[in-house]
């Protein structure tokens, strides 16, 4: 059956049950604001953000991935850009191509995971910032010593 549907657009399930397509690419164009992606929100196969001066923040902890690879493509000045993780998700910013810019890439407490989805981040980004860390505890969560919740135990 996988064969004869490989070539049909990915569909994924939103919160109330009812189909929501994956759109190709999302494209973020920001001035001197702030955009963010967070809750369930489904992942496309590619973004594009041009940012200027202003702050981009997507959080993949509860976001529906439906492929293996998400390609951003990033054009910051003077921006910053967020990327909040889970377990599974590896960030690659081997592409990216930097003037005055701070990259920095803070490792994920379970290791052992499987690679769910793969982040490449290509572009540029100039008196900017890229900080790729894993979602943060609440609290309570905390106080408890308990681990920052993950999808499958929040649903």
């Amino acid at each position: 059956m996988a064969v004869l549907t490989a070539d049909l657009p990915a569909v994924a399930r939103t919160v109330g049950g009812t189909p929501a397509e994956v759109k190709d690419v999302i494209r973020i164009e920001q001035q001197g604001s702030s955009a963010r992606r967070d809750g369930r929100w489904v992942v496309p196969r590619q973004m594009e953000i041009c940012s200027s001066w202003g702050e981009v923040t997507l959080d993949f902890s509860q976001a529906v991935i439906t492929r293996n690879t998400l390609r951003i493509d990033l054009d910051l000045r003077g921006s910053a850009l967020n990327l909040l993780t889970r377990p599974g998700i590896v960030v690659d910013t081997d592409a990216l191509a930097t003037g005055y810019a701070k990259i920095k890439t803070q490792g994920i407490t379970d290791a052992g995971a499987p690679e769910t989805l793969r982040i490449e981040l290509v572009g540029q980004v100039n008196y900017g910032r890229v900080l790729v860390r894993p979602q943060r505890r609440s609290f309570r969560q905390w106080l408890l010593r308990e681990p920052a919740a993950h999808p499958s135990r929040t649903g």
